[in-house]
């Protein structure tokens, strides 16, 4: 419901007001989220860090970020008439993740010839899963309260959502940027509802971070620059999911054989010890996406790719930057001694320009072409 039609909302009184955030929780719980919390729209200062960050062309080609500005930092500019956001955490480690989930994921790492896929992209498309239950938890709340203005976001417009997440309590924001939870670690998806209801606002969780610098060491092109300061025209994410075009040359070794995503500072942070496992199944690890080699995903076809990334976050950069990334890991594991020489050959002469230009690359990397 659009939040600009509503006049802002109350509940009747203090007694409430809190009962309402309590049923809140349990509703959230049921959804399949960890917590519930409330933030304030004035978020001024926030602008000076966001603008500083744009300003420095962290954003790289995310064109979206300069063009909302400020935007991001003024809730009630966005959606007009919000008077408090929600937000929600919801955890996305694989159900069946083993206890030493951190060791393994940094042994994979270790073994050129398979392709790595982010831990949050291995299952459904978060975007939907999130989006759907904060609609649900919506309708919940209009049940007890009657209809009332609101706006849901899971990473899907100009929301300062770490920010947001801080101010509500959800946890604070590390060395690496990303939120982090005493009890969570960092493994979750974060959602925001905006919302007409006047409540109150959540604490802030204090900062834990300490003296620890894992997460900047741990960066393999070092895109962390600063404590709480990232380039994303470094980091791994943005290239291989972002990013459109080729990838720079300077940055295709130190992809390793990572083909969408990036996990090394979560995974060197001591606090994802705590990381919990998700409650539902849609975060299982699909079929074709958890260990497989990197031979086997670069002979997809796109109709193949389609197919089997249906409902999957993957299927947003296309074949044909599916492939691009798998050429550069490929072309790693070529360097490493791994006998992947026919699989790239059998792209050489792909229709895209982008896909072939990497597989070039990737051959005359190891002296095979």
């Amino acid at each position: 419901m659009n939040v600009a039609n509503m006049p802002t909302h109350t509940p009747d009184n203090r007694q409430a007001t809190e009962q309402l955030l309590e049923n809140m929780q349990v509703w959230a719980r049921a959804l399949g989220f960890t917590q519930v919390g409330v933030s304030g729209i004035d978020l001024s200062s926030a602008e000076p860090g966001l603008r500083a960050w744009l300003e420095s062309g962290f954003h790289g080609s995310m064109d979206y970020m300069a063009r909302h500005g400020l935007t991001r930092a003024r809730p009630a500019e966005l959606v007009p008439k919000t008077v408090s956001v929600l937000t929600v955490r919801m955890n996305y480690l694989p159900r069946n993740t083993p206890a030493d989930w951190q060791t393994i994921e940094f042994q994979r790492l270790q073994r050129p010839d398979e392709g790595i896929v982010s831990l949050y992209a291995r299952g459904r498309d978060y975007h939907k899963v999130v989006r759907n239950r904060l609609q649900q938890l919506s309708a919940r709340i209009a049940q007890a309260v009657g209809p009332f203005g609101h706006r849901v976001f899971c990473d899907s417009a100009p929301v300062l959502e770490a920010e947001l997440a801080t101010r509500s309590g959800q946890g604070w924001r590390g060395k690496h940027t990303l939120l982090l939870n005493r009890t969570a670690g960092s493994m979750f998806f974060l959602g925001e509802i905006y919302t007409s209801l006047k409540l109150p606002h959540s604490t802030p969780a204090d900062a834990h971070c300490g003296t620890c610098s894992a997460c900047l060491a741990a960066c393999p092109t070092q895109a962390i620059v600063a404590p709480y300061r990232l380039d994303a025209r470094r980091c791994i994410s943005y290239l291989t999911i972002e990013h459109a075009g080729p990838i720079p040359l300077e940055m295709r070794a130190l992809l390793g054989n990572r083909i969408y995503g990036c996990d090394d500072c979560q995974l060197a942070c001591p606090w994802n010890k705590f990381a919990q496992r998700s409650t539902l199944p849609d975060f299982d690890v699909r079929p074709g996406i958890g260990q497989e080699a990197l031979e086997q995903l670069f002979a997809w076809s796109e109709e193949e790719f389609l197919q089997r990334t249906e409902g999957s976050p993957i299927r947003r950069i296309g074949h044909e930057r599916w492939l691009r990334n798998i050429a550069v890991a490929l072309g790693n594991a070529l360097r490493a001694g791994e006998p992947v020489h026919t699989a790239l050959q059998s792209r050489i002469n792909h229709p895209s320009a982008l896909v072939r230009e990497h597989v070039f690359w990737a051959l005359e990397l190891a002296g095979c072409y």
